[in-house]
């Protein structure tokens, strides 16, 4: 069917018109509705597209009380919230939002209490039918407040109280438990653990999945091989001489981040000590900096674009009314070998066989 040029605005009417259909189907189908076939939806959009037909905005959410945009607010002063997959996060949300015909309102804050007053507007202001909540905490005001007031939201994450929360989420804590078990198949016998803020759920999740991993490998996890509380790689250093100043320092630590492992890299060259020889490290997120490493760090990769696609699915699928219950994901990191993890200095290896890439 060839693109129909009209002059002006290309109204509803003169859409359904094109298509033989009555003002309400087409008005039903551009907003997704579930009694409206997949296949009528696909002909109305791609007539829309064609005859360059776009409803106006504040007219649709007067009558329909949706504004067909989905809310992402970003605090500025979290520790890495300007790292690089933030872009590729929000292109993700973006590009399927915009696939279903619905944009991205992104709003910045400068902390926690100014986070919950720029959710509070933009659903005031009819910005937001709902929100993406990423780096969930176990106890999240955020959650609380949308929670009360009624209002979708789905977490890139988990939390404590999981009632009336829809997620997609990657599986740190499985991730943990296979860095040991790969740590332990190159012979370490004392393998340490440094965490993020045990506020955050992830970190939570990812302190479990260790403590399994040294279990099913049959070892006992040192409490003074441990620390939690690094959130940048300057934390991870400051933590690092506690660990690698010890006379039975641990041959080989598991990392709950990407920055950390990077800041005990380097903590372990002022020490004296070869990353991949002396000590092994094992880190999470698949950030550029793992891969330019030298030696590249051992890690577990995330698709932050995917995530983002996945979760503007999932609210899209809750403001239109799937039960929260029915949109709970996830998925594993990809596992990815580095040279930053190798065998166990020999006096400690006991053994154990080197495990096969």
């Amino acid at each position: 069917m060839p693109r129909i040029a009209r002059p002006g605005r290309v109204t509803i009417t003169q859409l359904a018109a094109a298509l033989g259909l009555t003002k309400g189907t087409v008005s039903r189908a551009l907003n997704g509705y579930g009694d409206i076939s997949e296949a009528t939806r696909l002909r109305v959009r791609r007539a829309a597209e064609r005859m360059g037909y776009a409803p106006l905005s504040q007219a649709q959410a007067i009558r329909t009380g949706r504004a067909r945009a989905l809310g992402f607010v970003v605090q500025m002063g979290d520790h890495d919230a300007h790292r690089p997959f933030l872009a590729d996060f929000l292109a993700g949300i973006s590009e399927a939002a915009s696939a279903e015909g619905w944009t991205l309102t992104v709003a910045a804050s400068d902390g926690a209490a100014s986070t919950l007053d720029a959710m509070r507007a933009l659903v005031r202001d009819r910005k937001a039918d709902g929100f993406i909540l990423p780096r969930t905490r176990a106890h999240d005001p955020r959650v609380d407040l949308l929670r009360d007031a009624g209002v979708p939201f789905v977490l890139f994450g988990r939390v404590a109280e999981p009632a009336g929360c829809a997620w997609y989420d990657i599986l740190g804590e499985a991730a943990m438990a296979r860095a040991v078990a790969w740590l332990a198949g190159l012979g370490h016998r004392r393998i340490g653990f440094v965490n993020s803020d045990p506020d955050y759920m992830y970190a939570r999740l990812r302190a479990e999945g260790f403590a399994r991993g040294m279990a099913e490998a049959g070892l006992v996890a040192d409490p003074a091989l441990c620390r939690a509380g690094a959130l940048t790689s300057e934390d991870a250093a400051r933590l690092a001489p506690g660990l690698l100043g010890r006379s039975d320092r641990p041959t080989a630590i598991v990392a709950a981040t990407d920055m950390i492992a990077l800041g005990l890299a380097r903590a372990a060259a002022d020490h004296g000590l070869a990353v991949g020889r002396d000590l092994s490290l094992t880190g999470y997120d698949g950030i550029p900096e793992a891969a330019t490493a030298r030696p590249p760090l051992t890690t577990f990769a995330v698709d932050h674009r995917r995530a983002g696609a996945r979760l503007a699915a999932l609210l899209i699928a809750r403001i239109r009314g799937t039960a929260p219950e029915d949109l709970r994901i996830t998925e594993e990191a990809r596992f990815v070998a580095g040279g930053s993890s190798g065998p166990a200095p020999r006096a400690n290896a006991a053994g154990r066989a080197q495990p096969q890439p």
